[in-house]
């Protein structure tokens, strides 16, 4: 895959699986050289290799961005239909995870805009108790920039999907 040509594609499966999990998980680099994931539910993927998060409940993640910008965010289509289906089939229809690699950015301020594409993904959400306590008051994003993609391949199960 190919960020810049795959980029619709890349989009399709992070939406695919946010609707399994509600969230990603972005590694980072500690101080001390080890990895950690944060589980981050509100990236947000816009023009071709980028995108931004919502940076409200995070502690080290912040603290890892300030030694080592570089970061891996992992989106995985958990829907037991889907997998049910690619089981009994034999192969998956679109990949069953996909990582993106790139850079964390600046920690600003969200724009009006950004904050209501992030309110229309939770909409059907805002109705519970959770809702206002989470998400109704995101303000804080951090900026994504892309430069890699990797498509998680299972086997046999991935074989007939593309090799680029």
């Amino acid at each position: 895959m190919d960020i810049e040509t795959d980029w619709p594609q890349i989009k399709q499966l992070f939406k695919q699986a946010f609707r399994s999990s509600f969230h990603y998980s972005i590694a980072s680099i500690s101080e001390q050289g080890e990895p950690h994931l944060t589980p981050i539910g509100s990236v947000i993927l816009g023009n071709v290799g980028q995108g931004y998060y919502f940076e409200k409940f995070t502690q080290q993640l912040p603290r890892n961005l300030k030694e080592h910008e570089r970061i891996c965010v992992l989106a995985v289509n958990s829907s037991p239909w889907y997998w049910i289906k690619s089981l009994c089939r034999g192969e998956f229809g679109t990949y069953p995870a996909i990582r993106l690699y790139g850079t964390a950015g600046v920690l600003r301020k969200a724009t009006e805009t950004e904050k209501a594409r992030w309110h229309k993904r939770v909409r059907r959400l805002r109705f519970t108790r959770g809702y206002k306590l989470l998400w109704q008051d995101m303000e804080m994003i951090r900026e994504l920039h892309f430069d890699r993609v990797e498509p998680i391949r299972v086997g046999r199960m991935t074989q007939t999907l593309s090799r680029s």
